[in-house]
This record gives structure tokens, sequence and C-alpha cells, in this order.
């Protein structure tokens, strides 16, 4: 086991102790748990398990961005939770954009709107274009963080998504603070990504080193 698996692993350890048992027997039980804990009337769930139909959803959804947007020239990466198999996830396809030029990504925004989607501007972080998409009866189902190719943005995104695939303990580790967090008395969704920022930050730098060391002995 590695030096950093054994810090992430020994940090969530110090988390207080969930209010209610987590019991890692699969995904029917986490869901019984979640529905048990959030109740029904809640719009949108925390999270939800691991979808397996979520790589091909992401797959769709990136081939009609780009026939959408045939001259940009854009690469698009499945990234956040939905993205690793087997872990807890907020039901929404997050999306990785990488393009040649923001300017034509604003330019191109009614083109985005025409497929469902809401231009959103930087949204608190510069060097972004957001694009949120939401169903008809109000659910979000997907999000396009859109970043010019070379940005560090976008390099800790793939980092991150990489990092938790090749390191599935921390990954479940990731699933189980997740979990605790969701079936917290009162939780609401600004107290769900409050708690996950520490750890979420001690993994992102985990994951950067180890990204990079693997990009310099390819």
């Amino acid at each position: 086991m590695s030096a950093s698996l054994l810090i992430d692993i020994q940090y969530v350890g110090k988390m207080a102790p969930c209010s209610r048992k987590i019991d890692r027997v699969g995904p029917e039980k986490y869901k019984v748990s979640l529905r048990a804990a959030m109740g029904t009337t809640m719009h949108e769930p925390l999270v939800v398990p691991y979808d397996p139909g979520w790589p091909e959803a992401f797959a769709a959804e990136a081939v009609a961005i780009a026939q959408a947007l045939p001259d940009i020239a854009l690469s698009i990466n499945h990234i956040g939770s939905t993205a690793i198999p087997g872990i807890l996830a907020k039901p929404v396809i997050d999306m990785l954009g990488a393009a040649d030029s923001l300017q034509r990504m604003d330019k191109a925004a009614p083109a985005l709107e025409a497929l469902g989607y809401e231009a959103m501007g930087a949204f608190g972080i510069p060097g972004r274009r957001y694009f949120r998409k939401t169903h008809p009866a109000g659910r979000r189902t997907h999000h396009l963080h859109v970043f010019e190719t070379g940005s560090p943005h976008v390099e800790r995104h793939i980092a991150f998504r990489d990092y938790l695939k090749a390191h599935p303990l921390i990954a479940g580790a990731y699933s189980d603070l997740k979990a605790q967090l969701a079936l917290a008395p009162g939780a609401d969704p600004a107290a769900y990504v409050a708690g996950k920022a520490p750890f979420v930050s001690a993994t992102e730098t985990a994951a950067l080193a180890w990204y990079r060391r693997r990009g310099r002995n390819a």
C-alpha cells in the first residue's frame, strides 16, 4: 500500500462517527438507507448508488455536444463521481471540455441552449464556461465545465478522476464519506459539499502528484 493511500485512509478515519451505521453490502442497501434518511419528498437526492448506464449517457451527450459545435476544437471528458465505477454519486453527468477558445464557446452558446443547456458564464471560477442542463420536470441532468486547452483546471479534474479509478480503496472511502454526509441529520446540499471539501482537497493534491509522476514515467 502506498504512503499516499495510507494517508488518505487515515484521514477519512478521523471523520466523526456516522449517526447511522453504513452497511457496505451493496447498492440496494445504500439505496434503502439513503431513501429512509432523506425522505421521498426531496426534489433531488444528494447521492444515489452507481448506475452502470452513466458512461453510456455521457457518451451520447458528448456526441450531441460535438455535433452542435462543429467549428470548435473541443475535447470532452467524463468527470466527477458518475465517472468512477462503484461509488455513490449525485445523479448528474459532469463533463469537462477543453476548448481552443473560450470566446468561441461564448459565441456558440446558442447552439448549446438548443440542446437544453443554460449558459452560466464563469460562475465563480475564472477561466471557466459553465453550462447546465435541466430536465423539463426540474431535475438537473448534466453539467458541462469548459476551460481552454492547457488550463490547470483540466489537469486537476482528470487527475482526480484517474487517481480514484486507480485506487479503489480511496474511492471506497470517498463513497463512504458521501454516505455519512448524506445520512447526517439535517443534511442539505451546502452541508454535503462543505463536508466533502477537506477530503477532496487532500485527495486532489495527492492525485496531481501521482498523475504528474505517472506522466514522467510513461
